[in-house]
């Protein structure tokens, strides 16, 4: 009985952690609300695109009425911002899940296209809008950020997210585990540092190589955050399993559960790959471009 409240404690904080990760990260969709001939609307502004997705931002507004432009430029760049009208388009929903379960087959609103970049590359952008009130100016103090990225396949994504998320789990069992002592968790803490190993430094670089162009963004060779996030992580569990081999060390497990949590609750993409626009370099985290910015003036 006692396992199984702590399998459905383990799920709970799992989901948690993920949901706060995925709402926090800086190329999830940004809502923000927009006043539209007096009614409110809510709409979802993209800040990340791969290459094999449409270039194109989305406002989901159906009254024809209104009118809307978006201004862009690469991002970092400091030049003049180029503009994209907004069109009202249908696009068909090839997808058998929306299709046949939630009854969705297209989707509608206004599109203005920008310009496609290379992997790690970034473009910001704000918008105006036109109804019968007149014109707005909307997030023009603080511009949408889209970074753009290589298609993974889906045969190396899903697999990756599912070790990724396995392990999340599985962490959290065995830190539970090992606070109640329960000897379990010396075998959820091998299966933990099994399933890190798979999502996180076989298939994790493969979704890296396809998205950056690089296998290993972290330490030594960058400052990509959620590849050092990973290794961390890594290096804890590979800590708590050895110590555990012979004896009943639950400490290590403990720490190793709490850190992989902090760590795993850090905003996904955070200071990640960027294109260079003056180098032509994919730099990864703010310490990196930081320091490329120095070595260029000195």
């Amino acid at each position: 009985m006692k396992k199984t409240i702590l399998w459905i404690l383990a799920i709970i904080i799992t989901l948690g952690a993920a949901y706060y990760q995925r709402k926090t990260g800086p190329t999830n969709p940004r809502d923000t609300y927009l006043t539209v001939n007096d009614s409110l609307v809510k709409v979802r502004l993209v800040r990340s695109l791969g290459l094999d997705e449409r270039p194109e931002v989305r406002l989901a507004i159906t009254d024809t009425a209104v009118k809307a432009r978006l201004f862009y430029r690469r991002y970092r760049t400091g030049e003049e911002y180029s503009s994209s009208e907004f069109k009202y388009k249908v696009y068909p929903v090839n997808s058998m899940v929306m299709n046949k379960v939630f009854g969705i087959t297209e989707e509608k609103g206004f599109y203005a296209a920008v310009p496609q970049q290379p992997p790690a590359g970034k473009i910001e952008y704000f918008l105006e809008l036109t109804d019968s009130k007149g014109t707005i100016t909307v997030l023009k103090e603080t511009p949408v950020v889209i970074r753009f990225k290589g298609a993974v396949p889906s045969y190396i994504l899903t697999p990756h997210i599912i070790f990724m998320f396995l392990a999340m789990l599985l962490a959290n069992v065995a830190g539970l585990m090992a606070f109640f002592n329960l000897p379990a968790f010396r075998k959820y803490s091998l299966w933990t540092l099994i399933t890190l190993i798979a999502g996180g430094m076989i298939l994790g670089p493969a979704v890296q190589k396809f998205a950056f162009g690089e296998f290993w963004t972290g330490v030594p060779f960058g400052w990509d955050l959620t590849d050092n996030k990973t290794l961390i992580a890594l290096l804890f569990w590979i800590l708590a399993v050895v110590m555990n081999k012979k004896r009943n060390t639950r400490v290590y497990t403990l720490v190793a559960a709490v850190v992989t949590l902090i760590i795993f609750s850090i905003p996904h993409s955070m200071f990640g790959s960027e294109l260079d626009y003056s180098s032509g370099e994919v730099t990864q985290g703010i310490i990196l471009l930081f320091l490329t910015k120095i070595s260029k003036n000195s």
